[in-house]
């Protein structure tokens, strides 16, 4: 599933949400400069464009298809419904069949697309039945309005659970060299074929600050602290699929860059050490990681 879903040999994709204003809320300063940036992205050849119906709400979907339709032959535009927003940094899940089946014709209408590639299920609304959820994104699936469905910040049981119930293309979870939290999760897509989406690869920026955690391993490979963790992931498991996201056409081409950097075990463990222990002194100063960043 994974070759079909994303057949090129450009594993890192774009992610929209630094497309809207602060708090992911509404739009951002320089609409059009965000465009632009989806437009750098096709023609350097990124071939993944992830958003969300909830990234804004409603903004990243629109200035995607503003800036990209009519869509490039094998772009593969992934999107997601079921959490609503109630102001800037605010979500909530909802579950329900009948709105899940609006998250997705309204999708399809600001994509202007008659199929969504790749639609996730953004939560697993504990108040609704995970059974119930999913049905009504395989009917649609069925009724030729989803091409492949996947999930979103779930844990190793409710990965095993759906995969009994439809076929799971993709898993969008937090990933990053100093937040390895969800590893039986991409184990699990390892070893069934299922694509790896790491949200927040970055660790919500900490990963790529200039003088950073990163910056001396960096200096070595004449890279740049982002382009080392992002090298990182794409050495962790041949399913990972990263989407980094800027709202900065230079950032995204330093980005892109990353699948030119060659690491060998020695550094794959060197990049986990200095990471991890930035991410203790984080927790340490408060930072638990809980910030919603999807």
């Amino acid at each position: 599933m994974t070759n079909q879903l994303f057949s090129s040999s450009n594993r890192i994709g774009f992610g929209s949400m630094q497309l809207t204003g602060p708090g992911y809320w509404a739009a951002p300063d320089n609409p059009e400069q965000a465009m632009q940036v989806l437009r750098d992205a096709v023609d350097a050849g990124v071939t993944h464009i992830d958003t969300a119906d909830a990234y804004g709400p409603f903004t990243a979907e629109k200035y995607i298809r503003k800036a990209l339709h009519p869509y490039r032959d094998g772009l593969v535009i992934a999107t997601k419904g079921g959490l609503t927003r109630q102001g800037p940094d605010r979500w909530a899940p909802c579950g329900r069949p009948e709105y899940l089946r609006q998250c997705v014709e309204m999708s399809l209408r600001r994509l202007q697309v008659e199929r969504i590639d790749l639609y996730y299920l953004h939560r697993i609304d504990p108040a609704v039945a995970m059974e119930d959820q999913l049905a009504v994104l395989s009917d649609m699936q069925a009724e030729g309005k989803i091409h492949h469905i996947g999930l979103s910040k779930v844990d190793l049981s409710q990965v095993r659970k759906a995969s009994e119930l439809i076929d799971v293309a993709a898993v969008q979870n937090k990933y990053n060299a100093s937040n390895r939290a969800f590893e039986e999760v991409l184990r699990y897509c390892q070893d069934a074929g299922i694509g790896f989406v790491p949200y927040a690869p970055l660790a919500s920026g900490r990963l790529a600050e200039p003088h950073g955690v990163l910056h001396e391993l960096a200096t070595q490979y004449s890279a740049t602290p982002a382009q080392l963790a992002l090298a990182w992931l794409l050495h962790r498991s041949p399913v990972m699929m990263p989407i980094p996201g800027t709202s900065c056409s230079a950032r995204l081409h330093e980005n892109l860059s990353a699948d030119q950097i060659n690491l060998n075990r020695e550094a794959m463990t060197a990049i986990e050490l200095a990471a991890t222990k930035s991410a203790r002194s984080e927790v340490g100063r408060g930072d638990n990681e809980t910030s919603v960043l999807f």
